[in-house]
């Protein structure tokens, strides 16, 4: 029995940026949000028109980076104060200014894994294949053409009635995207 392809949403095609530009305003107007678009190159406006500025990995290398700090003062806590205590000097065995150097360390080496392993978590990373390589005409979003794709998933998504808009919109070609 063949297996039906499941619609995983539309992509417009446009011949010219500013186009594509007036189609995200338009499409963020008629409530769409899980909508993205594709370039040859950057074009600051796509993004400013989107407003995909916002991201939570900010937050995720903070956390990664507290998470550092503390394991690197814990290590040496413990180690210094309970597995191996060495009175060097009268000082304490708890002497944190001897920590600063571990403590930083730490705290950049769990940061930068925490961006890189963020990234690829928050990117959906690794995808091999994605659903738009299966449309013929989206190897141009390399060379010379602009795409709008409204995902499936969107709530106000209906194939029908989505069509309709993104046609409305100037696309010179309307695709579905099927997995």
């Amino acid at each position: 029995m063949a297996r039906q392809a499941k619609l995983c949403g539309l992509l417009a095609e446009f011949e010219d940026p500013a186009l594509v530009v007036e189609a995200i305003h338009r499409t963020r107007e008629e409530g769409y949000s899980e909508f993205d678009t594709y370039s040859p190159y950057p074009i600051e406006e796509f993004a400013d028109a989107q407003d995909v500025h916002h991201s939570r990995l900010p937050l995720i290398v903070l956390g990664g980076g507290i998470t550092g700090a503390l394991t690197g003062w814990a290590l040496q806590f413990i180690t210094s104060t309970q597995v191996y205590p060495m009175n060097i000097g009268g000082r304490p065995y708890n002497s944190w200014p001897a920590f600063i150097v571990v403590i930083f360390e730490c705290t950049i080496l769990f940061a930068a894994f925490a961006a890189v392993f963020g990234m690829l978590a928050l990117n959906g990373l690794p995808r091999p294949h994605h659903p738009l390589f299966n449309v013929p005409g989206f190897k141009r979003a390399s060379q010379d053409r602009y795409f709008l794709y409204i995902e499936s998933g969107d709530p106000n998504f209906d194939a029908g009635r989505t069509r309709d808009f993104m046609s409305g919109l100037g696309a010179s070609e309307v695709s579905n995207v099927e997995d």
